[in-house]
C-alpha cells in the first residue's frame, strides 16, 4: 500500500496519510438479519386495485411470516369506510390474491391489526390513528436494552400521480414527516420538468433518504438474480461488454388490455407508463458497472452513471404502435395519437457498451404476456462447418432470464445431432426456482420492496438523479414522436418492428417455443 509521504525516487511526497477507499470494514452491506423495528404502514390508495391485489396481500404475508413482526396497518381513502368494512375489503382482497393463504387465526391477528382513516377526515385524524398504532405497538413491542423504542412510519401512496402532492401535503400539516419513509408509485412525471418540480416538491418535505421510488419489476427474484450471475460467477462477467455481446433485448409484452385505465393510459403511453419506469431500470442492472459493495449507495450509483451515459433517444430509432380499437375505449380521443406499444434502440455510450444496441419492446394485448431479457453473444466463424450443417440457422447464442414468477434462467447454444454427419441444432441449459426446493422463500415483488423499504434500503429504489436523466434523454421523443402505426390485438406489434431490429430477430415468440420444446 502507498502512503503519501514515501519517498518515490528519491522525492519525497509530503505528509504521510495512507490511501485506502473505501476500507474493507467501512462498507456499508446489507444486514437483513438484523431485527425490524415497529412500523405503522399507512396505506393511501387502500380500497384501489393495486391495494387490494398486491399491497394488503403482501403486508399480510410480512405480518404472518414474522417477517414484519411488529406492524400496524392503517388504511385511508376517498371512501367513507369503518374499521369493520376495511378488514372485510381486506380479507377478499387476501382471500382473492394472496400468494400465501392463511389460517383463521393468521387472519384474525392481520386483522387485529388493521385499521382505517377516511381521507376525509382531514390531517388531525390521521395523526390521531398514527399516535394509537404506535402506542398499541411501544406496549406490544420488546424494549431494547437501552430502553428507547421509537416506532417508525412508513406511507404508502398508491394514488394517482396528480394526487401525491396533496397526500404530501397532508403528510406535512399532520406532522407525521419525522421517522417516515415516503413509497411512491410510477410515474414520476411526465416530462424533465414535471418531474423536476415533483421531485422539488416532495424534497420540500421529505429529505431523498425518506422516498423510496418504487418498480415493481426490480423487486422480482429473477431480476435481482441478474446481479448474482453477473458479478459472483467468473463465467460471465468477463465477457458483458461489446467484444462479445452482439445486442441485449429487453421484451416485456402484454395480453392485458386498458379496461378502466384507457383515460389514465391517454395522457401517459407506453413510454412513459413502462420504458421509463421499468424497462430502463432493468436495463441499467444489465449493463451497469460492476458496483463497489452490494449495497444501496454504490449501486445507485452505478445505475445513474448507465442513465448519464446513455445517448439521447432518436425517433429514428423508435416504433410506436396502437392496437385496432383503442380509440373507441371510454375516456379515449377518437383521433388519439397516444401509442399502446412501443419498441425502441437504446446506445450506453461508455466503453464497456459502445456499439452494442439495446432493444426494448412493451406494449398492451399483444400475443402473449412475457417478460425476458435475452443477451445474444457474437457468433463463432462457421467456415470450418459444412454447408447445411445448421450452425447459425437458429441465431446467435443466448442468455435469457424469464422476469415472470417462475424466474427462469436458459442458456441456448449449438450442440451435434445424434447420428452420423456433422448436424446441429439448438440445445439449451435451464435453471428455476422451482427446481430448487426454494421457491416458499420467493418474495412476491411487492412484498420484497416493502420490506426493503422499511429497512431503508434503496438498492431496488429509484432516485431523483435518475429518473431525471432518462426524462433529459427522452427530450427529442417526447417533443417529436414518430406517428403510431396501427397493429391488430394479439399480434406482436406493427411490420416495423422487424426493420428496427434488423438484421438481427425479435427472440419472442421464437425464445418461448425452443424453450418449451418437447424432449425428443
Amino acid at each position: 500500500m502507498l502512503c503519501v509521504g514515501d519517498s518515490i525516487s528519491g522525492v519525497t511526497t509530503g505528509t504521510a496519510q495512507t490511501i485506502a477507499y473505501p476500507s474493507p470494514d467501512s462498507r456499508p452491506f446489507r444486514r437483513d438479519e438484523a431485527p425490524l423495528e415497529p412500523f405503522v404502514i399507512v396505506l393511501f390508495g387502500a380500497t384501489g386495485d393495486l391495494a387490494k391485489r398486491k399491497l394488503i396481500p403482501g403486508m399480510a404475508y410480512l405480518d404472518q411470516s414474522e417477517l414484519a413482526p411488529h406492524i400496524h396497518v392503517i388504511g385511508t381513502s376517498l371512501e367513507d369506510l369503518t374499521d369493520d368494512e376495511f378488514r372485510a375489503l381486506a380479507k377478499e382482497a387476501v382471500d382473492e390474491f394472496g400468494t400465501h393463504k392463511l389460517t383463521d387465526e393468521q387472519w384474525d391477528n392481520f386483522a387485529s391489526i388493521l385499521t382505517y382513516v377516511p381521507q376525509g377526515a382531514g390531517p388531525e385524524a390521521l395523526a390521531a390513528a398514527v399516535a394509537e398504532a404506535e402506542a398499541a405497538l411501544v406496549t406490544g413491542a420488546d424494549v431494547p436494552a437501552d430502553g428507547v423504542l421509537e416506532v417508525q412510519r412508513l406511507h404508502y401512496l398508491s394514488v394517482p400521480p396528480k394526487a401525491a402532492r396533496s397526500v404530501i401535503t397532508m403528510l406535512r400539516e399532520a406532522n407525521l414527516v419525522d421517522r417516515s419513509r415516503v413509497v411512491m408509485e410510477k410515474p414520476f412525471g411526465t416530462d424533465l420538468a414535471s418531474a423536476v418540480a415533483l421531485n422539488h416538491f416532495v424534497h420540500e418535505t421529505f429529505s431523498e433518504s425518506q422516498i423510496f421510488r418504487i418498480d415493481h419489476f426490480l423487486g422480482k427474484e429473477a431480476a435481482q438474480n441478474i446481479l448474482a450471475f453477473r458479478f459472483a460467477n467468473g463465467l460471465f462477467e468477463p465477457i458483458w461488454n461489446r467484444n462479445f455481446i452482439d445486442h441485449i433485448q429487453i421484451d416485456i409484452p402484454e395480453t392485458l388490455g386498458l379496461d378502466e385505465r384507457a383515460n389514465f393510459y391517454e395522457s401517459t403511453g407506453a413510454y412513459k407508463d413502462m420504458v421509463v419506469t421499468h424497462l430502463f431500470q432493468v436495463m441499467a442492472f444489465v449493463v451497469m458497472e460492476p458496483p463497489t459493495a452490494l449495497e444501496p449507495r454504490a449501486i445507485s450509483e452505478e445505475k445513474n452513471k448507465v442513465f448519464r451515459s446513455m445517448l439521447p433517444i432518436k425517433c429514428a430509432d423508435v416504433v410506436r404502435g396502437q392496437f385496432g380499437g383503442y380509440c373507441e375505449l371510454d375516456g379515449v380521443a377518437r383521433d388519439s395519437d397516444t401509442e399502446t406499444f412501443i419498441a425502441l434502440k437504446v446506445g450506453i455510450d461508455n466503453w464497456r457498451w459502445a456499439g452494442v444496441p439495446i432493444y426494448l419492446r412493451t406494449g398492451k394485448q399483444m400475443a402473449e404476456g412475457m417478460r425476458i431479457i435475452s443477451i445474444a453473444f457474437k457468433e463463432a466463424p462457421r467456415t470450418m462447418f459444412p454447408a447445411g450443417s445448421g450452425v447459425g440457422s437458429q441465431g446467435p447464442d443466448h442468455l435469457t432470464f424469464d422476469l415472470a414468477d417462475a424466474s427462469k434462467v436458459s442458456l441456448s447454444f449449438y450442440g451435434k445431432k445424434p447420428g452420423p454427419g456433422m448436424k446441429l441444432e439448438k440445445l439449451s441449459m435451464q435453471f428455476s426456482t422451482q427446481e430448487t426446493e426454494r421457491i416458499g422463500d420467493v418474495l412476491e415483488a411487492y412484498e420484497r420492496l416493502i420490506l426493503d423499504a422499511m429497512r431503508g434500503d434503496h438498492t431496488l429504489f429509484t432516485t431523483a438523479e435518475g429518473i431525471e436523466s432518462l426524462w433529459e434523454r427522452s427530450i427529442d421523443l417526447i417533443e417529436d414522436p414518430p406517428p403510431v402505426k396501427q397493429y391488430q390485438p394479439g399480434t406482436w406489434g406493427p411490420n416495423s418492428i422487424h426493420q428496427l431490429i434488423a438484421p438481427n430477430a425479435w427472440r419472442l415468440p421464437f425464445e418461448r417455443a425452443w424453450r418449451e420444446k418437447k424432449p425428443r
